[in-house]
């Protein structure tokens, strides 16, 4: 995957989530995204890069980065729960798409009952 494909994917997969919303509080360069205001992902440029950030278990978080080249600690964020993903060959829509579904599963079981009540009813 190259920026634009990586970029487009994960806007994609993120703005079809339930109840996912999409903001720039951080300005335009900066595509967050949140479950009932709890962040799950941001997409933006570091050092001329496009990155998408998720949420991560720390075990997987490491396993992840020893995987794949392009997996980094999350940029910006506690490095032991967040990962920044990269574009790059080894990186494939599918992968993406489950990290980013374990990002938001991670994010969703923290809510409160009545908050996850409302996803699953969706």
């Amino acid at each position: 995957m190259n920026d634009d494909q990586l970029e487009q994917c994960a806007l994609q997969y993120g703005k079809n989530l339930a109840f996912a919303n999409q903001s720039q509080p951080f300005g335009p360069d900066c595509e967050v995204f949140k479950v009932f205001d709890k962040m799950f992902m941001y997409v933006a440029s570091h050092a001329g890069k496009l990155i998408v950030t998720v949420k991560c278990k720390p075990e997987k978080s490491m396993e992840y980065q020893e995987l794949y080249s392009s997996i980094s600690a999350g940029y910006h964020m506690n490095k032991k729960h967040w990962i920044s993903i990269a574009s790059s060959s080894e990186i494939t829509a599918d992968l993406l798409e489950d990290l980013i579904n374990d990002s938001y599963d991670l994010v969703v079981k923290k809510l409160s009952v009545k908050d996850r009540k409302k996803i699953q009813e969706a």
